[in-house]
């Protein structure tokens, strides 16, 4: 009581002496990071690779606990070295446990300002590419980018950072960031903000049948977030594909605007949020909220989610407009049919069809039933009875019923 509530949150790479007491938040994801205790859970609170964390016990206290991190690598920053600007850029870390700086400097290496293109307001999509043609990485400071083509990443090892929540926007229905099968591009800090006219996504790391194997350096995409409306009207068909094997999905919040500006059921239409096809993609902190279809679909091998947070659209005028075939509503989270491998832990899916608070979701997940496809920790919530699931995963785990927000939960899948 008094704390109000929110639906999930995160922290990477941090030290916290004290206990933490998370209060109200619904969902909660905790990487490579020491904290002194965790003092209560809602529904779902996952960690990795935390020192200090709870031990595993979902459902009750709702905790999921994995020792390490399969491999992660924290996000580029800007800072002052003497009278000296630069960025740090750490390295990959794999199997990790604790944060990357608690016994010294940590590793990875630091790059002059020189080597940037530091991108101020004004600045085009073609000045963008050209700079970084010439070898430059690139630097956004704070403000709102329009433009007509995509940017293109396609050297290997280029960082891309913004500040601020630089933001850009896509004229005429382009896609706003293209990265190439490359190795170890670094995109971190930016805000997509998809325009009036549709684009067919907005996202892509490599093209579509990309195969090269960047296990030893992968690209990752940090604090990527993507909007669809809320500022104004927008509309996308997906708005991240990642085709490139091995990429980092590390804290993405993927958004179809429930509120503010531009926002109706074909307003901001965008029937995807992420689309995986890559194989060996991880995600950790992946949050996909309000897609008019699936949130999620995975159709790469050896897939693994570590804490997803979603919400259905809100918005749904009645059953027909999200049925799929002969399956009521689509799946929040869907990984192919012909997918053998996959796997997630501590994951959920909310509804509240507040326009139509008759429609039922027939599941928050959907999976093949292979002995390679696994879950672990899945829950649904019909929040305040605006809607209900009928199930967890595929037909299995009890339907949500009332008004009560009490979870359905399956602790393992199959």
């Amino acid at each position: 009581d008094g704390y109000g509530w929110a639906s999930g949150g995160y922290i990477a790479d941090s030290k916290i002496d004290g206990e933490v007491g998370p209060y109200s938040q619904q969902q909660w994801y905790t990487r490579d990071s020491s904290v002194g205790g965790w003092g209560n859970g809602v529904w779902n609170m996952t960690f990795s690779g935390v020192e200090g964390a709870p031990a595993q016990s979902f459902p009750e206290p709702p905790y999921t606990t994995l020792e390490t991190t399969p491999v992660s690598r924290e996000k580029p920053f800007l800072y002052l070295d003497g009278d000296d600007y630069k960025v740090f850029v750490p390295a990959k870390r794999t199997n990790a446990r604790g944060t990357s700086w608690g016994n010294g400097t940590p590793e990875g290496e630091s790059l002059p300002l020189d080597q940037f293109y530091v991108v101020k307001p004004g600045a085009t999509a073609e000045t963008i590419n050209a700079a970084v043609d010439q070898g430059l990485h690139l630097l956004f400071t704070p403000g709102v980018y329009h433009v007509d083509q995509p940017i293109e990443i396609d050297r290997a090892n280029t960082v891309a950072l913004g500040l601020g929540l630089a933001t850009i926007i896509p004229d005429n229905g382009v896609t706003a960031l293209k990265v190439g099968d490359v190795d170890g591009v670094k995109v971190a800090g930016l805000l997509v903000d998809a325009g009036p006219v549709n684009s067919e996504t907005l996202v892509e790391v490599g093209s579509d049948g990309a195969s090269g194997d960047h296990s030893a350096n992968p690209t990752s995409l940090q604090d990527v977030f993507v909007r669809i409306g809320g500022a104004g009207p927008g509309k996308a068909t997906t708005s991240i594909v990642v085709n490139s094997n091995d990429t980092i999905i590390d804290h993405t919040w993927v958004w179809r605007a429930d509120h503010g500006e531009g926002v109706g059921w074909e307003t901001n239409r965008a029937d995807y949020g992420v689309h995986v096809k890559g194989d060996n993609v991880l995600a950790t902190g992946l949050f996909v909220e309000h897609f008019n279809k699936y949130d999620v679909q995975w159709s790469g091998e050896n897939g693994k989610t570590i804490f997803y947070q979603n919400e259905k659209a809100y918005d749904a005028p009645d059953q027909a407009a999200i049925q799929n075939g002969d399956i009521k509503g689509y799946a929040a989270y869907k990984v192919d049919d012909s997918v053998t491998t996959h796997e997630g832990w501590g994951m959920g899916s909310y509804c509240y069809f507040n326009v139509n608070p008759d429609i039922r979701q027939q599941h928050g997940f959907q999976a093949p039933v292979k002995p390679g496809v696994k879950f672990h920790d899945l829950l649904v919530v019909s929040l305040g009875g605006k809607g209900q699931y009928e199930h967890v995963i595929n037909d299995i785990g009890d339907p949500t019923s009332g008004d009560t927000t009490i979870p359905s939960q399956v602790v393992s899948f199959p």
